[in-house]
C-alpha cells in the first residue's frame, strides 16, 4: 500500500495539540494554547505562514532564523526533488562523496583567508561541541570560556556554555572547566586569559538571547588578547550568519579572523537539518593528525546529501538574489522606521541590533501612573511586559515574533531576509498600534490576561469544540 501524506494529514487534522499533549511535550502545547498561540498552519509562503482557515501570519521569527529565505522557496525544492530523483548513493560513510566537499569549498571561499576546513554536522548545539572538542585537542588546555547571556545550544557541552540558569537546573554536573566572563568587557576577558590555561573564548558577535550587543572596540581586543595568550576564537554564527546582519557572517562586520566558525540554521534552506564547523588548518590537523585518528571526530548523518544539496541551492540563491545586500538594506529601512516610535512612546526604550537582527527592548515610562502599572506587571512576572507586546502583536496583527529571553522585556525580531517594504510598513504599523494602547491604561494587560484566561480554560476542551461542548 503506498504511502499517502495528503490522507494522512486529512484524517488527523486537528489533533496536533492533543498528539504533542500526550506522546511529545504537554507543557509546551500548554504554553502555546494559553497565550492562543495554537494556529493550524497548513502552508508556508516566504515570509508568511498560512492556516486552516486561510489566515496569513507575517512570520517574523522565521523558525529561530532558519527561514532565512522565507519558506517554500522553489529553488531549494526543486534542488532536493532532483536529489531524491537522482538516487543518490547516500551516507556509504567508507566512502569521500562529491557533494560534501563541493559544499566545503563553498563555505570556505566565503570565510577569511585562514578557514581552510570544514567538519560537518547535525544541528547548531552539533558545531559547538566540534569546537570545544577541537580547541582543547589544539591548544593542550581544558579550560573554555564564554559570556553571560550566552546561548550556544542544549547538548550537555553546549550547555556548560550557557549563560542562563534556567537551561542549567536539574542538568548538573555539567561539563567542568567552561567558566562565564562578561560579554563586552576585555579586561575581564585578559585577566581570564592570562592564567594561560584557556583553549577557547566561544562568543556570539550578537547575543541571541536578548540581542546584546559588545562595543565595537570590544571585538579587535577581544581578537589580540586570544592571540596573545594562545586561545583560540570561537565565533557562533549560528543565528548571526548566512547574511542576517547584511554580512555573510557577523564578524566580518569588525574584520575578524576568528580559528573557529560555527554555522547551522539557515544554511537548510529550511528543509535540511545541517551545521558545519569552519576551522584554521593548524586546528583541524591538531585533531585529525594521523590516519589513524580519520574518524577521531564523526557524526553519522553529517554528510547527508540531502543536507548537502540543500546547503547548496541556499547559497546559490543567495547569490543570485542578492540576499546578504537586501537583508543589510532591510535592516536598515526596518530600523529606520522603528526610530519614532522610541521617541513617540516612553515604554519603547532602545532598538537595537545589526541588519535583521533587532531587539526591541522595553521599560518603564516616565510618568508616576505609567511606572506603577509597569512596576505591577514585573510583581506579577518579570518580563510580563514583552508578552503584552507579543501577544497582540500575534492575535490583532498577525504577526509572529517572540520575547528574545526569559525574564527580560526584549522583543525579539529575525525576519526572514527576503522581508520587503510591505512587510516592513505592516510591522511598523501594527507595533505602533499595540504601543499606543500599551501607554493610555491597563487595557492592553486586561486584554492579554482575558486572552490568557480563556484560552487555559480551553485547554481542557477537546480541540474544535465549543464552551457548550460536554467533555467526555
Amino acid at each position: 500500500m503506498p504511502f499517502d501524506l495528503d490522507a494522512l494529514l486529512s484524517a488527523h487534522r486537528g489533533e496536533a495539540y492533543e498528539l504533542h499533549g500526550e506522546y511529545l511535550n504537554p507543557q509546551l502545547a500548554k504554553v502555546l494554547t494559553t497565550l492562543g498561540f495554537d494556529r493550524t498552519y497548513v502552508r508556508g509562503e516566504g515570509a508568511y505562514l498560512v492556516d486552516d482557515r486561510g489566515g496569513r501570519t507575517l512570520d517574523f521569527l522565521s523558525g529561530f532564523g532558519v527561514f532565512a529565505l522565507g519558506r517554500s522557496h522553489p529553488v531549494v525544492k526543486d534542488a532536493l526533488h532532483q536529489a531524491l530523483d537522482a538516487d543518490l548513493p547516500n551516507l556509504a560513510q567508507l566512502d569521500c562523496a562529491l557533494l560534501p566537499g563541493l559544499l566545503g569549498q563553498a563555505l570556505v571561499d566565503r570565510a577569511h583567508p585562514g578557514i581552510r576546513r570544514v567538519v560537518f554536522a547535525n544541528s547548531g548545539a552539533e558545531t559547538v561541541e566540534a569546537a570545544i572538542k577541537f580547541a582543547r585537542c589544539a591548544t593542550g588546555r581544558s579550560r573554555v570560556l564564554y559570556c553571560d547571556h550566552a546561548f550556544h545550544g542544549l547538548t550537555n557541552g553546549a550547555l556548560s556554555l550557557n549563560g542562563g540558569k534556567e537551561f542549567k537546573e536539574g542538568f548538573g554536573p555539567l561539563l567542568p572547566g567552561c567558566d562565564p566572563v562578561p560579554f563586552g568587557d576585555a579586561d575581564a576577558l585578559e585577566r581570564q586569559l592570562s592564567k594561560g590555561d584557556v583553549a577557547a573564548l566561544v562568543v556570539e558577535p550578537i547575543q541571541g538571547k536578548g540581542v546584546y550587543l559588545a562595543p565595537e572596540s570590544y571585538w579587535r581586543k577581544a581578537q589580540a588578547l586570544c592571540r596573545r595568550f594562545g586561545t583560540l576564537l570561537v565565533m557562533d554564527e549560528v543565528q548571526t550568519g548566512m547574511g542576517r546582519t547584511g554580512r555573510f557572517f557577523c564578524h566580518q562586520h569588525w574584520g575578524l579572523e576568528p580559528d573557529m566558525i560555527a554555522l547551522s540554521k539557515a544554511l537548510s534552506g529550511g528543509y535540511v537539518p545541517v551545521g558545519a564547523l569552519l576551522c584554521t588548518e593548524p586546528v583541524f590537523d591538531a585533531v585529525y593528525s594521523s590516519m589513524e585518528r580519520a574518524v577521531v571526530h564523526s557524526s553519522t548523518f553529517s554528510r547527508n546529501q540531502l543536507a548537502m544539496v540543500a546547503g547548496l541551492a541556499t547559497l546559490q540563491v543567495m547569490d543570485d538574489e542578492d540576499i546578504v545586500a537586501r537583508a543589510g538594506a532591510s535592516g536598515d529601512r526596518l530600523m529606520a522606521a522603528l526610530a519614532p516610535l522610541v521617541d513617540e512612546y516612553e515604554l519603547l526604550h532602545e532598538v537595537r541590533g545589526i541588519g535583521l537582527m533587532i531587539g526591541l527592548v522595553f521599560g518603564p515610562p516616565a510618568s508616576r501612573g505609567g511606572r506603577a502599572r509597569f512596576a505591577m506587571m514585573e510583581l506579577a512576572r518579570k518580563g510580563l511586559f514583552s508578552q503584552l507586546i507579543v501577544v497582540p502583536l500575534f492575535h490583532r496583527h498577525r504577526i509572529l515574533t517572540q520575547v528574545a529571553a526569559d525574564n527580560v522585556n526584549i522583543v525579539k525580531l529575525l525576519p526572514p531576509l527576503i522581508i520587503g517594504d510591505e512587510e516592513i510598513d505592516a510591522f511598523v504599523a501594527a507595533l505602533d498600534d499595540v504601543l499606543a494602547d500599551a501607554t493610555k491604561s491597563a487595557g492592553l494587560l486586561l486584554e492579554v490576561g482575558t486572552t490568557m484566561a480563556r484560552n487555559s480554560l480551553r485547554r481542557g476542551r477537546p480541540r474544535g469544540a465549543t464552551a457548550d461542548t460536554p467533555r467526555a
